[in-house]
């Protein structure tokens, strides 16, 4: 047993996964932890058990004595021994699908700046782009921009071959490192840019959590790409590596400028690419919170130079006449059609998660609203867990408003008309669309018939489904 595999048991044994983690530290210091709070943790982990002293020295990234260590993790080579102590080199961190993940150690205030080549650990944004991947099996994917791993993990036991890529040739070193600890075998790693490593080559499945962040400067090869414009420009390049029905999953930021409609920005890219495409803005930001946000990930508050590089990103934004910044994921599927359909939505109310277990479905319902002929002679079938909500005056005969809500999946919510609402609770998939609106027009006693295209938008969106 080679030292890594000695490691990731004695890791196992000693209980250091994230259920072990939450357990042994409590609620309180947990949920402070999260916060990047270290106190209450430092406070729990001080009596110096086996797992408490794995959790400082990997987690919380402070000096353990040698003799509360066992030899696997001395000798593991990701410590460095000072005196009788003994400090992590790397942040080591379980991870949610059973495996680990290595990267450099958190930056906090006060911590020298960050090397260009920093790489940084999984959080909240490599939680999300995992949450968004389609759950299905695939054949060939490719991890754009790996990082330390952290898809890689996900996609293990989906995907019969990964290839993984990164510009920093660290990020490669450390994800390998990720993998073996997490005892996963066989995935091809590969250095470079964008898709140059894997130029000839196509995939079912690919994903990316891209450095994103639009910022004046490229001083974090991580994170920082200048414009949106490379965000643009992977969503462009990818088509071309997608096999037939292959899906593509990205985390992307992108610009909301003075005159210019972000939707249009957006849906531009994916227009032009050939694919079907999905767009939605979790979050949007003005310039302020946006600058604040990454410059606290960077550490960067109370340091000499901190006012000096907000104020210049804050320019660089007016100069762009930047409004805010868009933040949330793009999902593609080639699907070889001449005549692909792009939605771009702002969606930020709670979804039910992992949207990877209906991506599939939602990808449908898009495609099938845009290109389905003769509506009328659909047999249609209201969603399941789908809710008509009333609201009127006590008393009186008709509502002010129905409201159709979802209850599982994207959970959409949408006013509609009482012939809409009709529809809603008759739909089994017995009888097509037409005869039924006929039906609803007599009933409802206005004596027009309504089109059966204005219910395209309610099939779209997953009220309705084909």
């Amino acid at each position: 047993m080679g030292s890594v595999e000695r490691l990731r048991h004695h890791l196992l044994e000693t209980g250091y996964t994230i259920d072990g983690v939450r357990e042994r530290l409590g609620g309180v210091a947990a949920s402070a932890l999260a916060r990047e709070e270290l106190v209450p943790a430092l406070r729990a982990t001080a009596d110096g058990d086996p797992l408490a002293a794995l959790i400082r020295l990997w987690w919380l990234g402070v000096p353990v004595p040698a003799k509360r260590l066992a030899p696997e993790v001395v000798e593991s080579g990701l410590v460095e021994r000072e005196g009788d102590q003994v400090r992590a080199t790397v942040h080591l961190q379980p991870w949610e699908t059973g495996g680990y993940l290595v990267s450099d150690r958190k930056v906090r205030p006060g911590d020298p700046a960050l090397r260009p080549d920093h790489v940084v650990g999984a959080g909240g944004a490599s939680a999300n782009l995992a949450q968004l991947v389609t759950r299905r099996p695939v054949g060939r994917a490719l991890d754009l921009g790996t990082g330390c791993g952290v898809q890689v993990l996900h996609l293990a036991g989906r995907a019969e071959h990964i290839t993984a890529t990164d510009l920093n040739g660290r990020a490669l070193e450390l994800a390998e490192l990720s993998w073996r600890l997490s005892g996963i075998e066989g995935v091809e790693r590969r250095t470079g840019s964008m898709f140059e490593p894997v130029e000839d080559e196509v995939f079912d499945l690919i994903v990316s959590n891209p450095p994103f962040v639009i910022a004046p400067e490229h001083g974090l090869t991580y994170r920082e790409a200048g414009g949106d414009g490379f965000c643009r420009d992977l969503v462009r390049r990818t088509p071309r590596h997608l096999a037939p029905d292959g899906q593509a999953h990205f985390l992307a930021n992108w610009l909301h400028v003075e005159g210019e409609d972000w939707h249009e920005r957006v849906g531009g890219w994916l227009r032009e690419s050939g694919c079907d495409g999905w767009v939605v803005q979790r979050d949007v930001q003005d310039p302020a919170e946006y600058v604040e946000l990454w410059l606290r990930d960077a550490a960067e508050q109370g340091t000499p130079g901190y006012a000096e590089h907000y104020d210049r990103w804050l320019a660089w934004f007016d100069e762009r006449k930047v409004e805010g910044v868009g933040f949330g994921w793009i999902s593609m599927r080639n699907s070889g059609t001449l005549d692909p359909v792009v939605r771009v939505e702002h969606l930020d109310h709670q979804v039910m998660l992992p949207v990877g277990d209906y991506v599939d479905s939602v990808l449908d319902a898009i495609a099938a609203a845009h290109r389905t002929q003769g509506l009328e002679s659909a047999l249609l079938r209201t969603s399941d867990g789908l809710l008509d909500e009333r609201i009127g005056l006590p008393g009186a005969e008709d509502p002010m408003r129905i409201v159709l809500r979802q209850t599982q999946g994207l959970r959409r919510s949408r006013e509609v008309g009482t012939i809409e609402a009709a529809l809603a609770g008759v739909c089994d998939g017995e009888l097509a669309l037409g005869p039924l609106l006929n039906v609803i027009a007599e009933l409802v006693g206005d004596g027009e018939i309504p089109d059966a295209d204005a219910v395209r938008p309610l099939i779209a969106e997953g009220y309705f489904l084909l």
